[in-house]
């Protein structure tokens, strides 16, 4: 399918490996030129330079952390942008009795209150154009809580309730937000949860991947591409009817009617 949106540009956050760079990958493939940010300025190096000789699109860096206000301002200073993808990575698991209000400002700052803040500065070109994408890759645990995770529980759900209103009022200039709501992917952020079990429990890595992959209706962990794929589509042009909607990629695991 011809995602009608070959020429467009897009900032994808936290693309150098993981969901973000699934997301990079599928918006490359259809013809999108990317502007890409991450932390690690190797790997987002090595991440871009595949990308351009894979795609033959146009790829600029910018290795800052997307958290603070001199990374966003780095990245920003890179616009204007058609397409934007929010992603950062989540907090670290832990119980409800562990975490203090830095902790929750911590949280609230990379899962909430930072993809807010590059909304806020895209929105209004986007308007002005009369046409964009948002894309927000949040998590699963806003439709089914995990206890664990209680400091990403509370942050995405707060930017999950921003997007809520938001996207009904952009909709109307040709603007859409959506979030994407990601089960287990084959990903770091996979591995570090399942070495914390491996780590509690005393059992193996791949028995920690087995019981957790029994857990899920598909049998296995999703992967960056078929995410990514996802997140090119939710910013074609044939998406433009999808508004504020919560779209779980998650094998089902989540068993919820609606």
């Amino acid at each position: 399918m011809d995602l009608g949106i070959a020429g467009k540009r897009a900032l994808v956050c936290a693309s150098s490996k993981g969901l973000g760079r699934g997301c990079a990958e599928a918006l490359a493939d259809a013809g999108v030129d990317l502007v890409m940010n991450a932390r690690g300025t190797d790997a987002l190096e090595a991440a871009a330079h595949d990308i351009r000789l894979r795609y033959q699109v146009n790829v600029t860096t910018v290795s800052a952390d997307i958290t603070t206000e001199s990374g966003r301002a780095a990245v920003l200073a890179q616009g204007p942008f058609d397409i934007l993808v929010t992603n950062a990575g989540g907090p670290p698991p832990g119980m409800w009795s562990d975490w203090s209000r830095e902790d929750f400002i911590k949280a609230l700052d990379a899962n909430m209150l930072t993809p807010i803040a590059l909304m806020q500065a895209v929105l209004p070109g986007m308007i002005a154009q009369g046409w964009g994408r948002v894309v927000n890759i949040t998590s699963v645990s806003v439709k089914s809580p995990i206890a664990v995770l209680g400091l990403s529980n509370s942050a995405r759900a707060g930017l999950t309730g921003f997007v809520a209103g938001t996207a009904r009022q952009v909709a109307g200039k040709g603007v859409t937000i959506n979030n994407l709501l990601p089960g287990i992917h084959a990903t770091d952020r996979a591995i570090a949860l399942d070495g914390a079990v491996v780590k509690a429990r005393g059992i193996s890595m791949e028995e920690a991947i087995s019981e957790r992959a029994a857990t899920i209706p598909a049998g296995r962990y999703g992967t960056p591409s078929e995410f990514g794929a996802t997140c090119a589509f939710l910013c074609s042009q044939h998406a433009g009817f999808i508004v504020g909607q919560n779209v779980l990629l998650d094998g089902g695991a989540t068993n919820t009617t609606l």
